[in-house]
């Protein structure tokens, strides 16, 4: 007897009302509308607000993702969570009224969505759970420092939700095959080095706000989410011509596009709102599938490749054929 599927089944996203457009940014630091639009793809971006957290705006998503419905577990992938001690995802729990659900936190930073479906797949075909909530949500502009005309303008808050139901590997919505990776050694590409158990927080600003090797973590990137959305391809048994919707982290839109064209992918299966909403870290997938459903750029039957890359370093794709969510199920 196969093990059951897990199949995304529900669909949900949630932003802070406030928008940070590129000419506030501009008026305070040594950089342009232009300059950002140019490197990175992004006018705009949401930004919590004081009293705003990670767990509201999970709660947010996770509630539109449920509809109403329930879920056994809960898989938050974060690495803003509302305190280092314990993890966010029970509170999320808590607060959508699902009782004693299990839920966790898991920390791939950038890839953490991809790592949360794996995680939530893995629960559904050990039979740990029948319906799965995960959700992808970070504020990550609280790690960044305000002076750095660098990472100020990448960088925005959110979240995305789906909902994983147990059912078979043939069927609309059914996700895999998986493939997950990190390679540690490269940390320092991109990090926050102080606030953990290595180095304490301490009266060096520096230390509490993230670092970035623009151009490394780039190269990384690109040949990193190449090489996984290859490998799942093959499994899966498609051919790079069947991909219908390439749905990547949004950190970069030259990223994105850079990887598309590795792949030998046309620039119109390019799903991107990083415009709107910046590099939201593992929000940032979830929140691209809500928008691209919502203007009609992804419809039922569309086979679509999700790929992320981040911290740590981390990486994983997975493929699906997108559901009708309009249909109960």
């Amino acid at each position: 007897m196969l093990a059951p599927a897990a199949v995304l089944t529900g669909l949900g996203s949630w932003l802070p009302t406030k928008v940070l457009d590129n000419h506030e940014i501009a008026a305070r630091l040594d950089t342009s509308d232009e300059w950002i639009r140019t490197r990175t793809g992004i006018r705009e971006r949401r930004v919590a607000g004081p009293g705003e957290s990670t767990v509201d705006l999970a709660v947010g998503a996770g509630r539109e993702a449920l509809g109403g419905g329930s879920a056994d577990a809960v898989v938050l992938a974060t690495s803003t969570p509302d305190q280092p001690c314990p993890a966010s995802a029970p509170q999320v729990a808590a607060r959508l009224g699902l009782g004693t659900a299990a839920a966790f936190d898991v920390n791939a930073v950038c890839s953490g969505f991809v790592y949360a479906l794996a995680t939530a797949a893995g629960f559904i075909a050990g039979g740990l759970a029948e319906r799965v909530l995960v959700i992808g949500a970070d504020t990550f502009t609280t790690l960044i420092d305000p002076a750095d005309r660098t990472t100020v303008p990448i960088f925005g808050d959110g979240a995305g939700a789906v909902v994983l139901r147990a059912g078979d590997a043939g069927e609309p919505g059914a996700l895999g095959p998986f493939d997950l990776h990190s390679e540690g050694e490269h940390a320092e590409l991109l990090w926050v080095e102080a606030g953990g158990a290595r180095k304490r927080l301490s009266d060096t600003p520096a230390d509490r706000f993230l670092a970035m090797q623009g151009t490394a973590v780039f190269r990384h990137a690109c040949a990193r989410m190449a090489e996984s959305s290859r490998t799942v391809l093959e499994r899966a048994g498609w051919m790079v011509g069947d991909v219908d919707r390439f749905v990547g982290h949004q950190a970069n839109i030259r990223i994105l596009q850079a990887t598309a064209k590795q792949l030998g992918m046309p620039a119109d299966a390019v799903v991107a709102n990083i415009d709107r909403v910046g590099n939201t870290s593992a929000a940032s997938i979830p929140l691209a599938l809500a928008d691209a459903r919502a203007d009609g750029t992804l419809v039922p039957g569309h086979r679509v490749l999700l790929s992320a890359f981040g911290a740590g370093l981390t990486w994983g794709s997975t493929v699906l054929r997108w559901p009708d969510l309009d249909q109960p199920s």
